[in-house]
C-alpha cells in the first residue's frame, strides 16, 4: 500500500490487546467490521470512553429500530461527507456495501436529490444529514417541518442519533488525523474517488 496516503496520526491507535479493558469490545468491532478500526483503538486509551461509544453504537445501529439500518449508513456517508471527513467517508460507503446497498446507489447517493433511486422521504432525511454536517449546522425549519411529513417522531430521533454519532466522529478522526485501514482505503480508491475523495486529504 502506497505510504503517501498514510500519514503520521496525531496519536498513534495503540496495538491491539494492549488495554485488557478494551478487547471485548475490539473484537466485537472485528466480527462485526472486518477488521479493527483505528478510531477505537485510539479511543481505547480510555476504556470507559470506548465502552460507552460502543453502547451508543449499538442502540444506533440496532437492526430492530425503525430506521432501516441501510438508510442510516447512507446518512452516516452524507453527513461524513458534508463535514469533510474522508475516514468516515470511507467507512460509512463501504458500511453499506456490507449491509447489501446497491453499488449503484451508494454512487448515486452523491446526486441523491435528483436520483429516481431515492424516495422522497429519503430525499429529506438526507437533506437534514447534509445540512446537520455543516458548521454552523444549516438545518432549517422548513426542512425539519419536511422530515417530519415523512418520518415519525421516534424515527427522525434515530436520524439525528446517526447524524450526531458521526458529528463526533468526524471530529475525533479528524482531529487525531486517524490512519485509514486497508479495506475502506481500497474501496474510496474503488469507488469513492471519481467523486473527488481521496484518502488523507483533510490531513494536508
Amino acid at each position: 500500500m502506497d505510504q503517501r496516503i498514510r500519514p503520521a496520526p496525531r496519536l498513534a491507535p495503540l496495538p491491539f490487546g494492549e488495554v485488557p479493558e478494551a478487547v471485548p469490545v475490539l473484537e466485537a468491532s472485528r466480527k462485526r467490521m472486518g477488521f479493527v478500526p483505528n478510531s477505537q483503538l485510539t479511543m481505547q486509551r480510555v476504556p470507559k470512553m470506548l465502552q460507552g461509544f460502543a453502547q451508543l453504537s449499538a442502540s444506533i445501529w440496532d437492526p430492530a429500530g425503525k430506521v432501516d439500518v441501510k438508510l442510516k449508513r447512507l446518512i452516516s456517508h452524507v453527513a461524513s461527507r458534508s463535514a469533510g471527513c474522508t475516514y468516515c467517508m470511507a467507512h460509512t460507503a463501504e458500511g453499506a456495501a456490507k449491509l447489501g446497498v446497491e453499488q449503484q446507489k451508494i454512487d448515486a447517493v452523491w446526486d441523491y436529490q435528483s436520483s429516481p433511486l431515492f424516495s422522497t422521504a429519503e430525499r429529506v432525511a438526507l437533506d437534514v444529514a447534509v445540512a446537520a454536517g455543516c458548521v454552523p449546522n444549516a438545518v432549517t425549519d422548513e426542512m425539519f417541518m419536511d422530515m417530519r411529513k415523512h418520518w415519525s417522531d421516534d424515527q427522525v430521533v434515530e436520524i439525528v442519533g446517526v447524524i450526531a454519532l458521526f458529528g463526533f466522529l468526524n471530529r475525533w478522526n479528524d482531529t487525531f488525523a486517524t490512519p485509514l485501514e486497508d479495506e475502506p482505503i481500497e474501496y474510496g480508491e474503488k469507488h469513492l474517488a471519481s467523486q473527488g475523495w481521496e484518502a488523507g486529504k483533510h490531513l494536508r
